[in-house]
Order: C-alpha cells, then sequence, then structure tokens
C-alpha cells in the first residue's frame, strides 16, 4: 500500500501508543462511570437503578400483584440496558436475597437461590415486585426532583439518579469490580445510619468517635459478630479498612458426656455448603482433631450446623482451630468508592453523609419548587375564574357574540385582561359553576392555596426548613422499616483497640473454671440483706463453677495468670461483655492457652502501677511463695511469658501486687493463717521458683493470699456460706515458712475455708456459689469476731458450695436494700 495515498482512502495515520491510551481510559471510564461503581447519592450502579425504575414504569408496586420476573428483565434490557439479560437477572434476583441485602429492594416470589450457594430459578418461573423500602428509592420522582437523560438509543428517558429518600448506599452497601478500582462497601443498620446522620445534620464537626456512638459498625443480613471496633474506626475515617466477622456459635450438651458446636449466624458473604466441606477437609486430613459428626440443619427458621466432639476434647480449642482454619472467621475489605460528580473518590463516613445530606436538600427544594409551580398555576385560574363570576353576564354576552372558541379565547384575553390559561379555563367552565355555592368554594380553595404558596416560598428561603422536613420525613421511615441490629460488635485481641472509643467504667470480671470469662457493670447487683438466696448470676454447665470475679476499670491491664505459672496481658474492654445470665465467652478465644493450662488469678494493673517500687507476689499451692519487680512483666507476648518456675505436682494459686513493704498473709484449707513482712523474701528473676512461705500440711492447700494494702481487716469465707471478719493485728506478725495461726474454727457445719481477702469493713461483699448464684451484702453485716470462731452464715448454699468471693466499693445510688428470704 502506498503511504502516500493513506489520508486519500480515509485511514488516519496515528501514534498506537497514544492511541491505546486513550481508548482504554475511555473504556476504563465507561465501565467505572456506567457499570461497576454506585453513585454516592443513591447508593445505585446504573443496571440496579435501571431495574428499579423499569418496575416503576411497569407500575410493580409492592402493593400490586407480582410481575414475572422476565418481563421486568425485557423492560429494562429493551429500554434502559443493553448489555444482555443474565446481568440484568444476575442485579434483580441479588436485590431480592436476604442475605445479600440487609434492606431488599425487591420482593421476589419464587426461588431466588439461598446461602449455599444455590442459583436462582430461570427469570420465566420467578416474580418480582418493589419492596416496600423500594418504594422509597423512587418517592417523588415525578415532582422534578432528579434529572432525567436520554437512554442509549434516545427514544426513552431514565433518571441520572433515584430520590433515594432512604440512605441506601450505607444501609445496603454495595459490591463492584471496575478498571483499576473496586468497590466493597459493607451495610448497616437503618435506624443507625439515621440517628448518625441527623447527628451530622446538627453538627457538621461532629467526629468520627463522637459518630460511632450512634452508628456502632456494619450490621450484616446474616447477623454473626465483629471483633473490635478500631478497624471500624479506621475505615470510618479513611474509607479503608479490613474488619474481621467471625460466625455466632454456641456449645451444648448432646448426651453421653458428648458437647457439640453449634453454629447459628456465618459471616456476611460466607458460603455454608463450602464452609461445611472445608470443614469436612480438615477433618479428613487430621488438621483438626476431635470431631466426629458434621451436619447441617439449617431450616427456614435459620442456620444451625452442628459439630459433634469426642469426649476427651476440649470444644473452645476444637472451636478456636475452627476460626484460624476455615471461614468461620474471615475478614471484609472495606474500599468506600463511590462516584461523586462521576469522579470516583473514596469516601469517609461523613463523605457519605455529607453527599447524601446535599442530595436530600437537592430534592427537597425542588420538590417544593414543583408543588409551589402547581400551586401558583392552580390559584392563576382560580383567580381568573373568580373574575369571571363576578362579571358573568357581560362574559355571557362575549360568548354569545362570538362566532367561534379562537374569538371567545381571544376577545377573553384582551378585553378582560386574562392569560390564555385563564381565557381557556372560562372557556371551558361549565354552566353550574356559576351558582353563587360554587363561588365561594372557589374563593375557600383560592386563599387555601395562597396560605400553601406562602408556606411553600418560605421554605425556599429557609434552610432551617429543609432540614426540619428531612429530619421529619427520616424519622417516619425509621418508624416504619427500622429494626434491631443483626450483628454484634465484640471486642478481640487480634487488634489493638482505640481506647477513646472505649468508655472507661467500673466492671466486674467473672471466670469459671471451664474457662467462660465475661464483663459486667459493676452495679448489675443490688445489694442484699445478709442470708439472703442471692439472685442468678450466670448461666452454667452442670460441670462448671465460677472460679474469680474482679473489680477493675475498663482501661485497666489485666494481668492473667494460670496454673502453668504463665502470664497473658490483656485491656478490661478486650473481656467481652454479656448480661447478667449469660455464661460469656471461652477465655481460650482471648488468649493461646495450652491444653490443661487454666486461669488461676486475674490483677488490675493502672499505667502508673509499672515502676521499679512494685512487685509481683506468688504463692503456690504447696506453700512456695516468690517477690518479683513489675517491670519485668512490661513486655508480655500475645503466647504469654513465664511468671514462676513450678516444681513438679505443684501450681499457682495466687498473685498480688505490692509495694515491697507490705505485709502478706497466707491461708490453707484447714482454717490456718500466716501473717508475715514481705522483705522476708528477697526480689528474684521472673523465672525463679521461690521460697517456702508457709508449712502446708499433706492433706491441705494455700486458698489464697492477701497483703496489708487491700485492708485492715481479715475477711474468711468457708465453703458452706459461713464467715467473720477479725483485725489485722490479731494475727502475729512470723517469719516465713512457718505453720501458721488458726483464722477460723473449721467443722461439719461451716466446711473448709474457700476464701480469705483484706478489707476495710464498708464495702459491699460479693459471694457466688458453684451454680452461678450471687449475692450483695454490705460488709458492715459481716459479724467482727475473734480468730477461733465459726462465724455467721452469710448466705444459704443448700446443696451448693462457695466457690469465690469479691469485694466491691460500695454503690451510693442503691439505697434501697433488697429483703430476700
Amino acid at each position: 500500500m502506498d503511504i502516500n495515498n493513506i489520508e486519500e482512502k480515509g485511514i488516519k495515520n496515528v501514534n498506537l501508543t497514544s492511541e491505546m491510551r486513550k481508548s482504554f481510559l475511555e473504556y476504563a471510564m465507561s465501565v467505572i462511570v456506567a457499570r461497576a461503581l454506585p453513585d454516592a447519592r443513591d447508593g445505585l450502579k446504573p443496571v440496579q437503578r435501571r431495574i428499579i425504575h423499569g418496575m416503576n414504569e411497569l407500575g410493580c408496586y409492592s402493593d400490586k400483584p407480582y410481575k414475572k420476573s422476565a418481563r421486568i428483565v425485557g423492560e429494562v434490557m429493551g429500554k434502559y440496558h443493553p448489555h444482555g439479560d443474565s446481568s440484568i437477572y444476575e442485579a434483580l434476583v441479588r436485590m431480592a436475597q436476604d442475605f445479600s441485602y440487609r434492606y431488599m429492594l425487591v420482593d421476589g416470589h419464587g426461588n431466588f437461590g439461598s446461602i449455599d450457594g444455590d442459583g436462582a430459578a430461570a427469570m420465566r418461573y420467578t416474580e418480582s415486585r418493589m419492596s416496600k423500602i423500594s418504594m422509597e428509592m423512587i418517592r417523588d420522582i415525578n415532582k422534578d426532583t432528579v434529572n432525567f437523560m436520554p437512554n442509549y438509543d434516545g427514544e426513552e428517558k431514565e433518571p441520572v439518579v433515584l430520590p433515594s429518600r432512604i440512605p441506601n448506599l450505607l444501609i445496603n452497601g454495595t459490591t463492584g469490580i471496575a478498571v483499576g478500582m473496586a468497590t466493597n462497601m459493607p451495610p448497616h443498620n437503618l435506624g443507625e445510619v439515621i440517628d448518625g446522620f441527623l447527628a451530622y445534620v446538627k453538627n457538621k464537626e461532629i467526629t468520627v468517635t463522637e459518630l460511632m456512638e450512634y452508628i456502632k459498625g456494619p450490621d450484616f443480613p446474616t447477623g454473626a459478630y465483629i471483633l473490635g471496633k478500631s478497624a471500624i474506626k479506621k475505615a470510618y475515617e479513611t474509607g479503608n479498612g479490613l474488619i474481621v466477622m467471625r460466625a455466632k456459635s454456641d456449645i451444648e450438651e448432646i448426651g453421653n458426656n458428648k458437647k457439640a458446636i453449634i453454629i447459628t449466624e456465618i459471616p456476611y458473604m460466607v458460603n455454608k455448603a463450602r464452609l461445611i466441606e472445608k470443614i469436612a477437609e480438615h477433618v479428613k486430613n487430621k488438621n483438626i482433631d476431635g470431631i466426629t459428626e458434621l451436619r447441617d440443619e439449617s431450616d427456614r427458621d435459620g442456620i444451625r450446623v452442628v459439630i459433634e466432639l469426642r469426649r476427651d476434647v476440649q470444644p473452645e480449642i476444637i472451636l478456636n482451630q475452627l476460626y484460624k482454619l476455615t471461614s468461620l472467621q474471615t475478614t471484609f475489605g472495606v474500599n468506600n468508592i463511590a462516584l461523586v460528580n462521576d469522579e470516583p473518590k473514596t469516601l469517609t463516613l461523613k463523605d457519605m453523609l455529607k453527599v447524601y445530606l446535599e442530595h436530600q436538600e437537592d430534592v427537597i427544594r425542588r420538590r417544593v419548587a414543583f408543588d409551589l409551580k402547581k400551586a401558583e398555576d392552580r390559584a392563576h385560574i382560580l383567580d381568573g375564574l373568580k373574575r369571571a363570576i363576578d362579571q358573568i353576564d357581560a362574559i355571557i354576552e362575549l360568548i354569545r357574540s362570538s362566532r367561534t372558541t379562537d374569538i371567545i379565547q381571544q376577545r377573553l384575553m384582551n378585553e378582560f385582561d386574562m392569560s390564555d390559561k385563564q381565557a381557556k379555563a372560562i372557556r371551558e367552565m361549565q354552566l353550574q359553576r356559576l351558582a353563587g355555592l360554587e363561588r365561594e368554594k372557589i374563593e375557600n380553595e383560592l386563599n387555601a392555596l395562597l396560605e400553601i404558596i406562602a408556606d411553600l416560598k418560605d421554605i425556599l428561603e429557609s434552610e432551617e426548613r429543609v432540614i426540619e422536613i428531612i429530619e421529619k420525613e427520616l424519622l417516619e421511615i425509621k418508624s416504619r422499616f427500622g429494626d434491631k441490629r443483626r450483628t454484634e460488635i465484640i471486642q478481640g485481641t487480634f487488634d489493638i483497640e482505640d481506647e477513646d472509643l472505649i468508655p472507661v467504667e467500673d466492671v466486674i470480671i467473672s471466670l469459671t473454671n471451664n474457662g467462660y470469662v465475661k464483663r459486667m457493670p459493676v452495679d448489675t447487683y443490688k445489694a442484699q440483706n445478709r442470708g439472703g438466696r442471692g439472685i442468678k448470676g450466670m448461666t452454667t454447665n452442670n460441670d462448671d463453677v465460677v472460679s474469680s470475679m474482679l473489680n477493675m476499670s475498663t482501661h485497666d491491664d489485666l494481668l492473667i495468670f494460670t496454673n502453668f505459672g504463665k502470664v497473658y496481658r490483656l485491656k478490661g474492654y478486650q473481656i467481652p461483655e454479656f448480661g447478667r445470665t449469660a455464661k460469656g465467652l471461652p477465655i481460650v478465644n482471648l488468649l493461646n492457652l495450652a491444653k490443661d493450662e487454666l486461669v488461676k488469678s486475674m490483677i488490675s494493673l493502672h499505667k502508673e502501677d509499672v515502676n521499679k517500687e512494685n512487685y509481683l507476689f506468688f504463692v503456690t499451692r504447696r506453700g512456695l511463695v516468690k517477690r518479683t519487680n513489675l517491670t519485668e512483666f512490661e513486655n508480655i507476648r500475645q503466647s504469654g511469658k513465664l511468671a514462676i518456675t513450678l516444681k513438679e505436682e505443684d501450681e499457682l494459686v495466687d498473685v498480688k501486687l505490692t509495694n515491697g513493704s507490705c505485709e502478706v498473709m497466707i491461708a490453707t484449707t484447714n482454717g490456718k493463717a500466716i501473717r508475715f513482712d514481705e522483705k522476708d523474701v528477697r526480689s528474684m528473676g521472673r523465672t525463679a521458683a521461690g521460697v517456702r512461705g508457709m508449712n502446708v500440711e499433706k492433706n491441705e492447700m494455700i486458698i489464697g493470699m492477701t497483703t496489708s494494702l487491700e485492708g485492715s481487716k481479715i475477711l474468711v469465707v468457708t465453703e458452706y456460706g459461713y464467715g467473720k471478719m477479725s483485725p489485722a493485728h490479731d494475727y502475729r506478725l512470723a517469719k516465713r515458712g512457718g505453720k501458721g495461726v488458726k483464722t477460723l474454727n473449721i467443722s461439719s457445719k461451716n466446711g473448709k475455708l474457700v476464701a480469705m481477702k483484706a478489707v476495710e469493713g464498708h464495702e459491699d461483699l460479693m459471694i457466688m456459689t458453684n451454680e452461678g448464684i450471687i449475692i450483695r451484702l454490705p460488709m458492715e453485716q459481716v459479724k467482727e469476731a475473734g480468730r477461733a470462731t465459726q462465724g455467721v452464715r452469710l448466705i444459704r448454699v443448700n446443696d451448693s458450695v462457695v466457690s469465690s468471693i469479691s469485694v466491691v466499693e460500695k454503690n451510693e445510688e442503691d439505697q434501697e436494700i433488697e429483703e430476700n428470704d
């Protein structure tokens, strides 16, 4: 081919590199704007918007009969979306799935797929219509609230954006893959989003932390747990983040001393069938050992996956392995990319609220302007009718003397100074409108319209009134469609939490022998009289007992010591909060505990406590003690650190925080105690084994330890609910290593000694039994008596025994003492 004749033949000579760059950018922007990314105003991609608009045009309203999905797909494809029926139907199906959308925009009738990954039936079999909440997406669309643009062939008009009277982008989220970018936005709770939006409207400078008091975090349609708030906060502040989701599970007794893990909710977008297959694969490959049977008992009432276990395995350990190896725990990568003015942008939470507010202000103003024009046009006609009735004889004469309607029209405009619309209305007026009563009706309607017009004009001139309308209508939507949060947000140890998100409050941390831990507000229990029966404080299994309770702040460090002599560290807020009767969460999900490793002691630690003046004082079951400087426990790994080296057949019993110059008291089950100066025990390294603190008889063991820092009186409680207080100075100061002196007379009536605490005498005492019964009583009701007495009854235990006690500050708000016989 002659290069010189190329242009003559209509062939252009272009640079291939620049042409590829130009063409690819055009293609990329087409995909980004016209297919893959949602508009930040209504939260819809073009295909979703066209489906809703198409259903609106077809009259597929929520109160009308269903129409075949194929008919809706044909309408949308033929008029608005010429990209194939499969893409339209797939989008429609997803909008009708209760496990995909938090608030479904399509009300489907028929088989629309399942959480197991089953596909929907063909569109010729299913039927659809708009859901009730979807009607709010197109509300007022016929009042010029949004712009329309030509469709692909110019024969139809389609909306550029929907009025979206609900904040759809936040409540339903979205996912999409464009060219060079992708979006992945989680769904939220409608009520929370509306509350947060209204808070933002009142204070544009509100912080993300303050907004999170209203919008707690994503709320997935499948429920389950979200671990931690810091990732949520980061996503809200930056538009990007990684949120960890975890299945909701429980451990149940199934008979024959066997237990089963019951999965009732799974993370968002997890395929349940594939999840079960993956678990079975791990069992087959022996990655998880201890599962004997796996079955899916899910039905229309909800998910229920049963994982039966061998008798000899610890359910919490198996559950932890499942979280690590399967999608029972997975992540949601937040990537808040949406179109703002047809440009893709990464949006923070406040950005999304701002865009939605601007859109709603525009919708309300355009709606008011539409209603105003309509009212003014009607008032204009009524004014002409009123003038015509006032001059009816002259008008009748004009009509009679005119040969054609066009002449009537022109003469009315010329001789009576009427507009074209007024003249046309009078020309078409029926004779019955000449009655006097009709004139009165016209005047009343005109006066009412003038009031409406004045009000509409005032709205257009007032920013405050526009905001009031938005608030009022959103609150009405919340009352109609608002529901409870499905996804529960709990604290997780995989992440360092932002403490600004966690309120500082006093709490009680409780732990059972089987390792269930939970956090409760300290004022959960009201004070009761001595000898009361108590109230139900925790639901436990038949073979479980509550072992310890601790009073601390949510922002304190919690040092956790185990029978293996290891120490772990958590923040108070990292212990999940549960209700009064809940069992709590297995602590194995929070700590990397070894097999047969049990928590034996917990102490709270303020930041200012970590210095060279403070020590940790240890005591073992066989009476060995050790004192170690607290600075050696500053850096503790997630896997824990060795806190004391234990001898064979010995274990750690208790640990106390001391100031280096306090007195220590140790007690045994046979009712004896020894009091000595902590300086009798030299400071040792973290891995030291310690020295003898008390000579313990062969069949007895240490039950606890207390220090002079905790109080001037010694409180002791026996297993059958008896107790007393004695002044600490009643116990002579001895040297470590002795057998001790009697602290309480042990008998068959009161049972062995189970707890000892140092108190001041003005606190509240909380006693818990192995059946989970708790009583809270003022310390003043505990009798003060000498060392060699049996004590008085503090709680009726019946067939149970006391498992632990805790001393808490008196709750001044609890003035009323409950009677409980």
